[in-house]
């Protein structure tokens, strides 16, 4: 016998497929929320993580920055104290030079001749005297020509002076200090 189906089925099979078509549908909006909101929270772990690193990388930063700082600071007072060190370490080599003058000067003196002033300025020396002619103020500067201290010997100013019946000659001369090294101190004489 032919079985004849008078119930709506084709209606209860539409309502069945709508149900299941918002399951499935709610399903997936819970799914792509859970989603969503997992990659939400996973990228600001992220952001916070790098924030964290950023932090420290600039404490890091300033903490060397002042130890650059500090070290700036150190080479600069070390360049000051090399400077103070080679300024004394130049004057305990220079220090026997001044007996070295005096006693150069004293031997190059002729008789008749008597310095009044000597003035040092750098590598140049000023001697000013009196000579007893103009003869001795040339003796005088061929004597110091040939030092090994004095070299250029150039006469700046001579007068000639007659008090009664003493005639006298004021001198001004340059001289440069020739410097020699400490090899050359020891085995020349002046």
């Amino acid at each position: 016998m032919t079985c004849i189906n008078l119930l709506p089925w084709r209606e209860a099979r539409r309502k069945e497929q709508q149900r299941q078509f918002f399951t499935i549908a709610g399903a997936a909006a819970v799914l792509m929320a859970v989603t969503i909101f997992y990659i939400h929270i996973h990228i600001g772990g992220l952001i916070d993580a790098q924030n964290t690193r950023n932090n420290y990388l600039e404490s890091e930063t300033a903490q060397v920055d002042k130890k650059i700082e500090e070290i700036k600071a150190i080479k600069s007072e070390k360049q000051k104290l090399l400077a103070r060190m080679n300024i004394i370490q130049e004057l305990q080599t220079r220090r026997p030079e001044i007996v070295h003058l005096f006693d150069g000067l004293v031997r190059t003196v002729p008789a008749g001749i008597f310095l009044v002033k000597a003035k040092q300025q750098e590598t140049a020396i000023i001697l000013e005297g009196v000579a007893q002619s103009n003869a001795r103020v040339s003796s005088f500067m061929r004597n110091l020509d040939q030092s090994n201290w004095y070299e250029n010997p150039r006469l700046e100013v001579i007068k000639a002076d007659e008090k009664g019946r003493v005639r006298t000659s004021h001198f001004t001369l340059n001289v440069t200090h020739a410097r020699r090294d400490r090899e050359q101190d020891a085995g020349s004489n002046p």
